[in-house]
């Protein structure tokens, strides 16, 4: 057998390995899972545009020393099949240098035990200068300017990260910061919020509130309390099911804080934590189509770091792909719930099947399906009916009403602006024009037949005191 040894082209491959397609704001949450699993305690993340992008970020974490740093920058440092420590967030050894490379062209990580500082580099334009891999060991001296170096100085253990030569940074750079912030606040949430052990992180000197998507601590949430439990290869994974409250039971800034940037429709679905992590959410794998129906649904998913090639994790932490039993599984504790969510989003428009009530409108069948429609049995449409010269002319006036009902305009702001909707009573149908709805009627007559069935209707249900 004939073989020849034939090494990549460094400069086109340090190209393509920048091209995985990490956003900032994932890129930055990579290099935190480093902090974490070094034990960190605090993270800090610095970043300015001003003369030139530079973003830092610092642990109070183990530290490496020497040997141990030139490791971590070499590029797969990890076998994917070694076991981990429990807490470890990383599996290929690439999140340090993927992440970075994605943002900017020059990484520097200093890091330091027992007060002996070690820096390593990594300069992708001299690399493809070279076309070779050459790791730098700069002068510290040069980085005695950076963000948070002061701080790294002062302290026993821990890491400094430095990206410079930021090329990928193309949004404003306040909502770049916003994104990073809601970002870690979301994916690191149950790291911020443990009452015992709990991580402090800020960026530029803000601290980071935890944000949980379940809003658990609401009395109107559902589930959050029912454990479901699948076994995958002997370990059981916990499933946790939860259904948010509707838009009526909270205030408008809460129901804003928990559509997530995303909105309500893209953030349904599993939410998937490996170690406590947040790894994907919003997404039902192929289970199931988002509706507005389901828009409430969440659930949690916990599994341990030992189980990503059972769930198909790629390298950015990012997609998923269950294997088709752990998909079956999930699909029993799905249709449970999504049943009770179809009902805390529907519960509103069931009214109009109330047949206590006197309703204004009604659905009635088309073939095998339904639509909206004027309720004619509604004693004020007979009374205009019955009264009416041509009533011919209006019966089209009502019609049009029917079939130009803005199904999808309603829709639409049920969605995305529930609390801007005010359809009540008092907007569209005011205490004045009630009475002198009475008036009329009561000028023209009434027998005691016809107050029984005005007292039904919506409008007099709750004001009956105004026919007496």
């Amino acid at each position: 057998m004939k073989t020849q040894s034939t090494p990549p082209n460094v400069s086109n491959f340090v190209k393509s390995l920048r091209d995985i397609g990490y956003t900032l704001e994932v890129a930055v949450a990579d290099i935190l899972d480093n902090s974490i699993s070094a034990n960190a305690n605090h993270i800090q993340i610095y970043a300015m545009h001003n003369p030139e992008m530079v973003l830092c970020i610092l642990d109070d974490g183990s530290g490496m020393a020497e040997n141990e740093l030139v490791e971590a920058m070499r590029l797969s440092s990890k076998s994917p099949e070694d076991v981990r420590n429990a807490k470890d967030l990383g599996k290929f050894g690439l999140g340090l240098k993927t992440a970075s490379f994605s943002q900017c062209k020059k990484l520097t990580t200093l890091s330091k035990q027992n007060n002996v500082i070690s820096i390593k580099q990594w300069d992708l334009d001299y690399i493809a200068n070279e076309n070779e891999w050459l790791l730098i060991t700069p002068d510290l001296s040069d980085f005695k300017d950076i963000p948070l170096f002061d701080e790294f100085n002062n302290i026993e253990t821990g890491t400094l990260v430095v990206w410079q030569n930021i090329d990928n940074y193309k949004e404003d750079f306040s909502e770049s910061i916003k994104k990073v912030m809601l970002h870690l606040s979301l994916v690191f949430h149950r790291f911020l919020e443990d009452n015992f052990n709990s991580l402090k992180v800020t960026v530029n000197g803000n601290k980071l509130e935890p944000f949980n998507p379940f809003n658990s601590e609401h009395n109107a949430t559902q589930g959050g309390a029912n454990i479901e439990k699948i076994k995958i290869n002997g370990t059981d994974i916990e499933v946790v099911p939860y259904v948010l409250p509707h838009h009526s039971k909270v205030s408008q800034q809460e129901w804003d804080k928990y559509s997530t940037e995303d909105g309500y429709i893209k953030s349904q679905g599993f939410y998937l934590y490996r170690a406590k992590r947040l790894l994907i959410y919003g997404t039902w794998w192929g289970m199931h189509k988002a509706s507005d129906a389901h828009k409430l649904v969440r659930i949690k998913i916990d599994i341990p770091n030992n189980q990503d090639e059972y769930w198909g994790i790629d390298i950015k932490k990012s997609h998923a792909k269950p294997r088709a039993d752990i998909k079956d599984n999930l699909k029993n504790v799905l249709n449970k719930y999504l049943i009770k969510g179809s009902r805390v989003q529907q519960g509103k428009g069931k009214k109009i099947q109330d047949k206590t009530t006197t309703r204004f409108w009604q659905t009635v069948p088309v073939d095998s399906n339904f639509r909206f429609a004027l309720n004619k049995e509604h004693p004020l449409y007979q009374r205009i009916k019955e009264s009416s010269v041509d009533f011919s002319i209006l019966e089209i006036y009502f019609k049009g009403i029917e079939a130009y009902l803005p199904l999808e305009a309603i829709q639409a702001q049920l969605q995305q602006n529930p609390h801007e909707i005010k359809q009540a009573q008092e907007t569209a149908l005011s205490e004045n024009d009630i009475q002198n709805l009475v008036t009329q009627l009561k000028v023209s007559g009434l027998d005691d037949e016809y107050i029984t069935s005005l007292l039904k209707t919506e409008i007099f249900k709750n004001n009956k005191e105004l026919l007496e």
